[in-house]
């Protein structure tokens, strides 16, 4: 069982979609995620089941007990200990630690432990709400625990059961914002490749050099991370701009989406694409020249069927998907 994978609550998703503007459409290319909201699209509020609810320690070492008989009639949030950040916002990308409890039983049944730490990165989409989510850090669940409160605070949110399903408490530490852009150290640009050059705010732009196209995938590091690789099927999120070779044109871009990062599983890219993500750390910066046959030359019919595909990606944080249910 992947508890927040398949459990966003009716109560939550509604109120979370009722924020968002349209909806995603699907793509080949990593889809757009929404921008920061300055409300609270879910405002859940303390309640007598919430606040019963205790927590001793803290982080994964934290012991979470629901007395018996406690109920939620609703979603309840009560904030145990206030951070001195800024407030969060639905659409920031920030670092957390979670457990997640069955309230019934007081088993713990996810944790965050699956990263370095402890810690995994998490990508406050609202936009989730609307799609078939590939990992638990992206359940609108936790917009409801995180939004409005500030960075560094601990927080439970309890979630009424539904659909055959007990209750669910999640037990939740903010920690940072995270970067938006490479924050990894530059490296020698590599000889033959494609030249990139980096506005004040991070946004790239791309010059093709005049010889032919490279036969095979071409990757080059542009900055150095020092962060957790990205495994193979990890959830990644990054920042990135795709040109053609044949003319320089752009044609899919993060960037130009108010520079929102985008999420995505790295088997859900086409396979030059993948390579180009798989085995680097976070916080680099990577440039990939992909020919068509492991850019889009199987679809046929594709406008990009026939290119030369040229990428920059900020690779910006990876999470290992949830395999088993902790034991």
């Amino acid at each position: 069982m992947r508890p927040l994978a398949v459990l966003s609550t009716v109560a939550v998703s509604a109120v979370v979609l009722a924020g968002c503007a349209g909806s995603p459409e699907g793509a080949e290319t990593p889809d757009p995620t929404s921008s920061s909201s300055q409300e609270c699209l879910v405002d859940a509020q303390p309640g007598a089941g919430s606040d019963a609810i205790k927590v001793t320690g803290e982080g994964l070492d934290a012991k979470v007990e629901v007395p018996e008989g406690t109920e939620f009639d609703d979603v309840q949030r009560t904030i145990l200990k206030e951070g001195d950040g800024d407030e969060v916002q639905a659409g920031d990308f920030i670092s957390i630690r979670y457990q997640v409890v069955e309230a019934d039983t007081n088993k713990v049944v996810e944790t965050s432990e699956r990263g370095a730490d402890g810690v995994l990165p998490m990508l406050l989409d609202p936009a989730n709400a609307q799609r078939q989510i590939v990992d638990s850090t992206q359940s609108p669940v936790f917009i409801a625990a995180a939004e409005c409160a500030p960075l560094g605070s601990e927080m439970v949110l309890a979630l009424p059961g539904q659909e055959g399903q007990g209750a669910i408490v999640v037990y939740m530490q903010t920690i940072e914002k995270l970067p938006t852009t490479a924050s990894g150290d530059d490296t020698e640009a590599p000889e033959g490749m494609a030249t990139v050059k980096l506005a004040k705010d991070g946004a790239p732009s791309v010059s093709i050099p005049s010889d032919d196209a490279p036969g095979e995938t071409v990757i080059g590091v542009l900055k150095q991370g020092e962060g957790p690789k990205v495994g193979e099927g990890d959830l990644v999120t990054v920042q990135y701009l795709g040109v053609k070779w044949s003319d320089g044109t752009e044609f899919d871009s993060s960037w130009s989406r108010d520079a929102a990062p985008s999420q995505f599983q790295t088997t859900g890219v086409v396979t030059g694409f993948r390579k180009a993500l798989e085995g680097q750390q976070v916080g680099s910066q990577v440039l990939v020249e992909i020919p068509p046959a492991e850019g889009y030359g199987a679809s046929k019919g594709h406008e990009l069927e026939k290119e030369t595909l040229v990428f920059v990606v900020d690779i910006l944080g990876t999470t290992p998907l949830l395999s088993a249910p902790v034991e």
